[in-house]
Parts: C-alpha cells; structure tokens; sequence
C-alpha cells in the first residue's frame, strides 16, 4: 500500500514538475521577488532597529524565513484550477492512493522552495552576508526552513480547498502576510512594544528565523528556540496534513 502511495505520489510529483518546464515564467517570479525584498529591506527600507553589528547579518537568516513563508499563492492557485477544471474529480476516479495529488503538488513545490533557498542564500553571499556557523549548523538551518517551508505548504492546500476558486485565492493569501511582517525579520522584539514584540516572539517564523540565526552565527540568534522551530511546524503539519487529506476526499461526495 505504501509502494503504491510513493509511486502515486512521484507521478503526481513528475506532473507539477513538467508543468514548471513548459510555463518557467511563474517560477521565476517567484525566485525574483524574495530577491527584490531582500534589496529593498537590506538597502531602502530596512533599518535594523535594535540590531547590534551589521543589519544584513541579521537581515538574512530572517529573509530567509520569510521568503519560506511566502509565495504560497503559486500552489493554492494550481490546486483551485485543478478543482475548478474537474481534473481532480478525474484523478480521484482512478486507482490512485488518496491525497497523491496533494502529496505531489507539496513535493514539487519543495524542490522550487530548496532551489529559491540556494538563489537568495547566493544573493546574501553577494551581498556580504556569510554564515559563521559549523557545517552542521548550516545544514540544520536549512532544513529548519525547508520543515517550516513544507508546513506552510500544507496550510496554503487546506485554504487553496477551503476557498474553491482562484478569484479566493487572493483574499486567503492576504492572511500569510500577517505572519510575515508581524515578527522578527525586520527587527528585533526588543525595540518594539511590550505587546507587540510578546505577539512577534510567539510567531513561528519568528521562532524559525531567531533559530537559524543561532545555527549561522548570526546575530539575534538564541540556541533555545531551535526545538521551538521544529515543534511549531511539526505541529501546524499535524492540524493540515490530516485535515487537507479529509477535505481532498469529501471533494464531489
């Protein structure tokens, strides 16, 4: 059964992969906009408040997290056209394993979030940001991000089935930037209000990037908050996974 659910899940996987190669232009945007806030926070905007040292040391890691958080809009749009055009309806009338379409769809997207990972973490190279962190650390950040990134995916699935149609899409996306902006990417909690920086350490991302600042030997980091950032993701993937699965196979009943 489970060969069976793998093999499903790489068809469906393949499929996601084959569209990316024949439309390149929406991943493309999706690597260039991460880059683009990148340069307008480190450079235009960005002033570090409560920082100490230099701001794109702790600008980075946080950028980092961020851009794991967004650009859910891309999978919730496929699955609400995939809904809207009936070829869900056609792959659940085959002998296909419950939710490989999903498992596919979430799949696929991982690769372009790890290839987006590797671009911006060239781009902060360029910039003069390096990571002073051991290998291992390294390597832990990056799959901190990657497991933060794979939790988000499942949240974007649920609502992209929760809204039905790609017009929804865009009103259900406005609710990731919230979780964006409303933590330490930027700036540091300290320098906020007291109910607002209790607001921004509460934040997963927020746990996610003061963790893997810690693992880059970047400034802001805490090694306090790493099992935080693996129990957040863990535990928002534990609420979506099932629940993205459920309403996969109530669709059309």
């Amino acid at each position: 059964m489970t060969t069976y659910a793998l093999t499903d899940s790489w068809t469906m996987t393949r499929r996601e992969l084959a569209h990316w190669a024949r439309q390149p232009v929406q991943m493309i945007v999706g690597l260039v906009f991460p880059v683009m806030l990148l340069v307008m926070f480190g450079y235009l905007v960005g002033g570090g408040r409560g920082v100490r040292g230099d701001y794109i040391d702790y600008l980075m890691p946080g950028m980092l997290a961020l851009t794991m958080a967004f650009g859910l809009e891309s999978t919730m749009l496929a699955v609400t056209q995939d809904l809207n055009k009936g070829v869900i309806d056609r792959f659940r009338s085959m002998p296909m394993a419950n939710g490989a379409v999903l498992v596919g769809r979430s799949t696929a997207d991982m690769f372009q979030s790890a290839v987006g990972l590797a671009v911006m973490i060239g781009v902060g190279h360029a910039l003069g940001w390096r990571a002073n962190g051991s290998v291992g650390g390294f390597l832990g950040a990056v799959g901190l991000l990657l497991l933060f990134r794979f939790a988000m995916l499942w949240i974007g699935i649920h609502l992209a089935m929760v809204a039905g149609k790609p017009e929804m899409v865009m009103a259900v996306q406005i609710l990731v930037w919230p979780v964006g902006f409303l933590s330490n990417a930027f700036a540091t909690p300290d320098s906020m209000p007291d109910w607002l920086g209790t607001v921004v350490e509460w934040n997963p991302m927020s746990q996610t990037a003061t963790a893997v600042r810690d693992l880059f030997g970047s400034p802001g980091g805490e090694p306090g908050h790493v099992w935080a950032a693996i129990v957040w993701p863990l535990a928002l993937l534990a609420v979506f996974f099932p629940l993205a699965v459920r309403r996969f196979g109530r669709l059309s009943r």
